[in-house]
């Protein structure tokens, strides 16, 4: 029966085959058979051996492992007995040399190679959507707000540049990271290679070589697990985004504002009482998931910091870690790239919110026309300031209250006010701004 949601409610097929018992287990034999043939290059053990433990090592079942360890109450050891059971005279051979986490940090590192090209695949299809998005929205007008209140427009162009921006720094920090931990290691007990004496350099390098991972430079008996830290910090970093875009979307969706919606299903129900709800259902999961991810970075740096050459309280958390987070990341990555394709984008809503305040969001245009025009800022500043405060205190328009005022019409004239408290003339360089992005980033998606 399921228990946790991962098996049943959230992930992705991909994602969760990277992960599942059956996988690491196939992995693990492909680390065993990779020491084999690397210690067999390098002479410590007979090239026949190595051959034969490539031949037979794959036969090994999981199943027989579980019940090996269950006698044993060592998961390694378990494998490794197992893996022999299914070899001849060639089984002395296996693990030779090896300690535990030479062969479970480096299957580690496997399936964090795994992991991350599937994040980075879904952060790329996020950017091309976003970058569509901002190209098809990038001079439309809408309220820009401060502290959740109104101020001066901006366009809808650019907050999905924007985003896209921050998607396509995630990428460069995945590529930035992958050589940091798709790494693995052969060290020995603690980590100074005495089992294979002078040759445990090279023997490292070519179990690497074959496994398509970085060796690490020095280690104990385990690799260090600030670089698995970083990992997690980038995918609480990648997670936060995500929940940054969820809550404007959420608050953007809010009856009030209306700007955008979720797309909405015909047969989908919001409310189990309420049946005129359209919720924003989609996005308040990726915050919630969101903020699962980040709450694994205290673990995860706290699995650094380990007695002497290695203690075992890593293990267990890291055995809900990576899954977890790996998941529940490339979950979140999918309900989001679906939230933006399908976003629903309310123009006539988004007018109305832009000229909700009758003019008054455009208080700053007025006062750095007069500014320009010879009046000093802070004056204008304090004029336009108290027009503005009366506009909406008595709920005038923002020109009628300018056009009261004797010395602001000193400067300005009254068939210039409604060009200035136009919205759309004031825009500055957001559209060149969003194509510039545009420019830069849509190589990335190619």
């Amino acid at each position: 029966m399921a228990i946790h949601p991962i098996e049943y409610r959230y992930g992705t097929p991909e994602m969760r085959q990277v992960w599942t018992e059956d996988t690491r287990f196939s992995y693990i034999i492909a680390v065993e058979v990779a020491l084999a043939r690397a210690e067999a290059i390098h002479g410590l053990i007979p090239e026949a051996a190595a051959k034969e433990i490539e031949q037979c090592a794959p036969h090994a079942k999981l199943e027989r492992a579980k019940e090996i360890e269950r006698e044993i109450n060592h998961d390694v050891m378990a494998i490794v007995r197992t893996i022999s059971e299914c070899c001849g005279e060639s089984q002395r051979w296996i693990h030779y040399g090896a300690t535990s986490n030479d062969i479970l940090d480096t299957t580690t590192g496997i399936q964090l190679k795994d992991a991350l090209s599937l994040i980075e695949e879904k952060l790329l299809d996020l950017l091309k959507i976003l970058l569509d998005r901002a190209n098809e929205t990038k001079a439309l007008a809408c309220a820009g707000r401060t502290h959740g209140q109104i101020g001066t427009p901006t366009t809808y162009g650019l907050r999905f540049a924007i985003w896209a921006s921050e998607i396509a720094r995630h990428i460069q920090r995945i590529r930035e990271l992958r050589p940091r931990i798709v790494v693995g290691q052969l060290t020995g007990a603690v980590g100074t290679q005495a089992a294979f004496g002078e040759k445990g350099i090279e023997v490292q390098k070519s179990m690497m070589k074959l496994l398509n991972l970085v060796p690490v430079d020095v280690s104990n008996q385990l690799i260090q697990r600030d670089r698995y830290a970083e990992y997690f910090m980038v995918c609480a970093n990648i997670a936060t985004t995500l929940d940054k875009i969820a809550i404007e979307l959420r608050t953007l969706q809010r009856t009030e504002i209306g700007e955008v919606e979720e797309s909405f299903g015909k047969m989908q129900v919001g409310s189990s009482t309420m049946p005129h709800k359209r919720n924003p259902v989609k996005s308040e999961q990726v915050s919630g998931l969101a903020r699962i991810i980040r709450a694994f970075i205290e673990p995860a740096l706290q699995n650094n910091t380990l007695w002497d050459e290695r203690d075992l309280t890593n293990s267990s958390s890291e055995r809900v870690l990576f899954p977890e987070t790996s998941i529940l990341l490339d979950h979140i990555l999918s309900v989001m790239i679906h939230v933006i394709t399908g976003l629903v984008i309310h123009k006539k809503n988004i007018r109305r919110n832009l000229e909700l305040l009758n003019g008054i969001n455009m208080a700053e245009a007025v006062m750095i026309e007069l500014t320009k025009r010879g009046m000093n800022r802070q004056d204008a500043h304090e004029r336009v300031r108290i027009a503005s405060m009366t506009a909406y205190e008595v709920g005038k328009h923002l020109s009628e209250t300018l056009n009261e005022d004797k010395v602001i019409m000193g400067y300005l004239s009254h068939e210039e006010i409604p060009s200035l408290l136009n919205s759309d003339h004031y825009l500055g360089t957001a559209i060149v701004q969003v194509e510039n992005v545009i420019r830069k980033l849509a190589p990335l998606c190619s």
